[in-house]
């Protein structure tokens, strides 16, 4: 897991582009998602942290975001 809050957002692109950032997270909601889901666009830096795979996400006890992956959490649920 990686804290948004210590890079800069020339890194951040950098980490995106080699793959080492693949899914975003927010610390205090416990929630995880896409890159590109617009509920993860509106969270505060401070909060938001990245993962290189799901598993990671899903390790560290983050739930699946209920906009942009309705699929996995209704999945998750059964």
């Amino acid at each position: 897991m990686i804290r948004h809050h210590d890079l800069t957002d020339t890194d951040v692109r950098r980490l995106i582009r080699s793959g080492a950032i693949a899914w975003a997270g927010n610390r205090r909601l416990r929630i995880y998602g896409t890159l590109r889901c617009w509920s993860g666009r509106r969270m505060k830096r401070e909060n938001r942290v990245f993962f290189a795979t799901e598993d990671e996400a899903r390790a560290a006890g983050y739930r699946p975001c209920g906009h942009c992956m309705k699929e996995c959490r209704h999945a998750s649920q059964g």
